[in-house]
């Protein structure tokens, strides 16, 4: 049980530390004013505080605000008074607050400047990550939030338990020795989007060294690549549109032509 004051002093200091929070309010019905918050566990379990004022309700309503936190959205929700679904007594906001989504960019190369700053414009917290100092460094990547000079699966290692269906990672360089391990580890998060970049004929040598390391079909499908949409992009700039771009249509469940599902020359 926790006061509203309480309630809102967790969700100020959740939302200034950029921690995943989300807050249930009934706007209408039994209770209109109570209120129920949800925080995410570093062990993937969940903790609540407050009430809507019926423990059945709380359960449903906990379930749902998981839900909108894990998608990053927020909506309006009706419930019967005990949370029976398909009824409409109660009116409950689940407002999610999620810290922004993670890109994850290997390979400290030309096309990574450029799509680290169409990451920041779609409001991505961008890491680049290339385990050569020379090339990974501030300097080259302005609008990376992050440069780290490591190896791709050490990084993943850290970073990926806490990736999910809203974070991307691309896979920019075309070294077996960095784009091998950094697609293997990548499959072993939840990101919704595994792009790796390269010509057709090094898309097939990646694949079979994937294979050999016991990547399997079915995850193999999991990954974009040639990254990015057919478009004819060229430049950096136009390449890191295309990456983007492929990766909101994925996101939205859109179709558009992907480099992966096309054949031919990827510049004409």
């Amino acid at each position: 049980m926790a006061d509203d004051d309480s309630l809102f002093t967790r969700l100020r200091q959740a939302i200034g530390s950029e921690a995943p929070i989300a807050l249930a309010t009934v706007v209408q019905g039994p209770g209109t004013g109570a209120k129920l918050l949800v925080e995410p566990a570093a062990d993937g379990s969940h903790s609540s505080s407050g009430t809507l004022g019926n423990p059945d309700l709380d359960r449903v309503v906990v379930r749902d605000l998981i839900g909108e936190l894990a998608a990053g959205t927020s909506g309006v929700r009706h419930y019967g008074p005990n949370g029976e679904a398909r009824q409409d007594e109660v009116m409950v906001f689940l407002e999610s607050f999620a810290p922004p989504p993670q890109m994850l960019i290997f390979g400290a190369v030309d096309f990574t400047a450029a799509l680290s700053r169409v990451g920041k414009v779609l409001g991505y917290r961008v890491t680049v990550c290339d385990a050569r100092p020379v090339f990974a460094t501030t300097q080259r990547f302005p609008y990376a939030d992050e440069v780290v000079v490591d190896w791709p699966h050490r990084l993943l290692e850290k970073m990926g338990p806490g990736l999910g269906p809203r974070d991307a990672i691309c896979v920019l360089t075309h070294d077996p020795k960095f784009d091998v391990p950094a697609v293997i580890g990548a499959l072993k998060t939840a990101a919704g989007y595994i792009g790796a970049m390269g010509s057709r004929r090094t898309t097939d040598d990646r694949n079979e060294r994937l294979r050999a390391e016991g990547v399997s079909d079915d995850e193999l499908a999991r990954v974009l690549a040639p990254i990015g949409l057919d478009i004819g992009a060229r430049t950096p700039e136009e390449t890191a549109i295309s990456i983007c771009a492929e990766i909101i249509a994925l996101r939205s469940g859109r179709l558009a032509p992907s480099l992966r599902d096309t054949s031919g020359a990827i510049h004409t």
